[in-house]
């Protein structure tokens, strides 16, 4: 029998307010589930790349790290013998850079074994308390020492300077609550072993540094991805994990250096079309001289008698 009663209505209403509530509580655990359709890119060396997504340009494929696009590596599309579905957590997307380490960042490095004792994961107010009063290179001093220690191991200096912003934040008395010290944050046992004996010397530690990256790329076969990875937690880690391990602090790590190495290559870009463009306008223009003497030429044939 139907109820058309009072009784009827008011039930109604709680059911379709018990359904509403469900929706939005529905609603709200979809919205606050993380993005997890990311994919690892397996190389023909056994390691793999995880990636937001990807663009083939013929021999090469560019791999984003992150929803932000300028955050990206490029591989070579032969050596990516297929995809598979990764549901680790996704890669953070690289924290706002200090505008005042910015400030002394102004040096390139292409595509390094000596093992750290383990992962460096300290924030900027860990060090400046461990090492006292922070002490910065100038940035004529650093470009120096950086543009030396990149030529010696075949290094980009952007790259490098990238890893000392990441790691130190140019203070060459930075100290980790791990132990790591100076610019590129070198552990005891591993300046040792690259023979820096004072890694507060700038010149000395960031020597030690290119040297132990340049080893892990070619250890990686430069896949700077896992070699930022490495030099963070440690080529054990990568290799057991094939890939860059499944840590918070390693994935915004790799993805802060690979952003801004990629954002400094991408102006230097735009700053090389614009001079090339206007090198063209000038080739393209007469020279002065001859467009004075046109002019010239032109003025006395006008006011020669006929």
């Amino acid at each position: 029998m139907i109820q058309n009663g009072p009784l009827a209505t008011e039930r109604a209403a709680r059911i379709a307010a018990k359904a509403a509530a469900f929706l939005c509580a529905v609603a709200v655990v979809l919205l606050a589930r993380p993005a997890t359709a990311t994919e690892l890119a397996i190389l023909r060396n056994g390691f793999s790349i995880r990636h937001e997504h990807r663009l083939v340009m013929g021999t090469t494929t560019r791999l984003f790290l992150a929803a932000d696009d300028s955050s990206f590596t490029d591989v070579p599309t032969d050596e990516i013998t297929g995809y598979e579905k990764d549901l680790s957590l996704p890669l953070p997307l690289p924290s706002p850079m200090p505008a005042a380490a910015d400030a002394h960042a102004s040096v390139f490095v292409p595509f390094g074994s000596a093992k750290p004792e383990s992962a460096k994961s300290w924030s900027a107010t860990s060090w400046s308390k461990k090492s006292g009063s922070a002490k910065f290179v100038t940035a004529p001093g650093l470009n120096q020492v950086v543009n030396s220690a990149s030529a010696a191991y075949h290094l980009d200096p952007d790259l490098v300077n990238s890893v000392i912003h990441a790691e130190s934040g140019f203070n060459s008395r930075a100290v980790s609550p791990k132990g790591a010290r100076g610019l590129m944050q070198l552990m005891p046992g591993t300046a040792n072993q690259l023979g820096v004996n004072d890694a507060f010397d700038p010149q000395a530690n960031v020597t030690g540094g290119s040297r132990y990256l340049r080893e892990l790329l070619e250890r990686y076969n430069f896949d700077l991805v896992k070699a930022l990875a490495a030099y963070n937690a440690g080529p054990q880690r990568v290799e057991q994990y094939r890939g860059v391990p499944p840590f918070r602090e390693t994935r915004a790590y790799v993805a802060r250096i690979v952003h801004e190495y990629n954002l400094k290559k991408v102006a230097q870009e735009k700053s090389a079309r614009r001079e090339e463009a206007k090198q063209k306008q000038v080739s393209t223009k007469p020279p002065a001289q001859a467009r004075a003497s046109k002019t010239a030429a032109a003025a006395v044939s006008a006011e020669s008698p006929h």
